[in-house]
C-alpha cells in the first residue's frame, strides 16, 4: 500500500528545512499552529515565528510589512479564513502592492472533518485566481508540497498554496515548475485533469475505467494559475473527452480554468466534477467525499455516465444509466 501523508504535514516539514537554509524566512500563524503544522518551525526557530492570534486579517497585514522589510513571510491558517475572512488584506495589502508574501492555507476543500460547512473552503481557488498577479498552486502529495514550498521561498511575489488536512498517496518525484503539470498516466479515450488530493481519486478512477476498456489519461494540474495551457489543449485534442476533478466548487475553480484554456479550441466534450452549488457537510472526510460523489467509486460512475453515448458507439462501453444519474450529469 502506498505511503500516505497530508500536504499540511509536508508543509510543516518543508518549513523547517527552509528555516535551516534561509534566515529571511519567517512564519506567521493565526493560533492554529498545531493544525497547520507550523508548530515544528515555531519550536526550532522561535525568533522567526509569530502567533498572531485569531486575527487573520491582521496576520496578512503584518506579513506584508515583514515582506517590505526584506523578509520572506509564510502566513498560514485554514483556507476558509485565509482566503475568505482576510480577502481584503490579501487583495489590497499583498497583491495590489505585489508584496512578497506566501499564503499556504490548510484544511482546504470539504475534507476538514467535523467542523462542517462553515470551515470548508470550496471557494478559495476562485477567490485567489481572480486576484491580479496571484499565483495559485495545489500540490498533490508530500514530495510536491516540498517542491512548492521551496518555489514559494524563491519566487518574488504573492503565492497562494492550497493544502489539505486529509492524507494523500505519495507518488514518485515529478518535475515542478510555475505553470507546469505532470502526466500521471497517458491515455486516449478521456483525460482527467485533477489537483490536490483529487489526483488520487483520478488515478483510482482511471484504474476502474480500464476494466471497462476505457483508456483514461490523468494529468496533475498543480499549477492552477498560471495553468499549463499547452498540456490542457494537447490532451483535449488527443482524447476529445475532458473531465475535471476538484475538491472545490465547480464554479470558478480548476474546471473553469481548464474551460478557459480550451476556449476557441473547437468541439470538446467536457464534464466538471466537484462540489455543486452547495456548502459542505459535517462528517469524516471519506464520508463527506462520498456524499458529494468525489470518492473514487462515485467519480468512476459519473465518468462512465458522461462517456456512455460516445464510448457506447465505439463498442467498448455500453451501459444503461438510471434517471438519477442522468439528472446529475445534466445539473451543470
Amino acid at each position: 500500500m502506498a505511503k500516505e501523508v497530508a500536504t499540511r504535514v509536508a508543509y510543516g516539514d518543508a518549513l523547517i528545512a527552509l528555516g535551516q537554509e534561509n534566515e529571511k524566512v519567517v512564519v506567521l500563524d493565526a493560533d492554529v499552529a498545531s493544525a497547520t503544522f507550523t508548530y515544528g518551525f515555531s519550536k526550532r526557530f522561535p525568533e522567526c515565528f509569530f502567533n498572531m492570534g485569531i486575527a487573520e486579517a491582521n496576520m496578512v497585514g503584518v506579513a506584508a510589512g515583514l515582506a517590505d522589510m526584506g523578509f520572506v513571510p509564510f502566513a498560514s491558517t485554514f483556507a476558509v479564513f485565509g482566503a475568505g475572512r482576510a480577502y481584503d488584506q490579501v487583495r489590497n495589502t499583498v497583491a495590489y502592492s505585489r508584496a512578497n508574501v506566501k499564503l499556504p492555507m490548510t484544511h482546504s476543500g470539504i475534507t476538514a472533518g467535523e467542523d462542517g460547512g462553515s470551515h470548508h473552503a470550496i471557494e478559495d481557488i476562485a477567490l485567489m485566481r481572480v486576484i491580479p498577479g496571484m499565483v495559485v498552486l495545489c500540490p498533490c502529495d508530500e514530495t510536491q508540497t516540498h517542491q512548492a514550498v521551496r518555489f514559494c521561498a524563491e519566487y518574488d511575489g504573492p503565492v497562494y498554496l492550497r493544502l489539505s488536512r486529509m492524507a494523500s498517496s505519495v507518488m514518485e518525484e515529478m518535475p515542478f515548475r510555475l505553470g507546469g503539470s505532470n502526466v500521471i498516466r497517458d491515455g486516449s479515450d478521456v483525460v482527467l485533469f485533477a489537483c490536490g488530493l483529487m489526483v488520487d481519486k483520478a488515478v483510482e478512477a482511471a484504474r476502474n475505467l480500464k476494466t471497462w476498456g476505457i483508456d483514461a489519461a490523468v494529468i496533475n494540474l498543480y499549477s492552477i494559475k498560471p495553468i499549463d495551457r499547452e498540456m490542457v489543449k494537447a490532451f483535449a485534442r488527443k482524447c476529445g473527452n475532458v473531465v475535471t476533478l476538484e475538491e472545490h466548487s465547480i464554479y470558478g475553480g480548476l474546471g473553469d480554468a481548464v474551460s478557459e484554456a480550451l476556449s476557441g479550441q473547437g468541439c470538446v466534450s467536457m464534464k466538471r466534477i466537484g462540489v455543486r452549488d452547495m456548502f459542505g457537510q459535517s462528517g469524516k472526510p471519506e464520508e463527506v467525499l462520498k456524499y458529494y460523489r468525489l470518492d473514487g467509486e462515485s467519480v468512476t460512475e459519473d465518468i462512465l455516465a458522461f462517456l456512455a453515448t460516445d464510448i457506447g458507439k465505439s463498442g467498448r462501453y455500453a451501459a444503461s444509466c438510471g434517471p438519477d444519474q442522468e439528472k446529475r450529469d445534466n445539473d451543470e
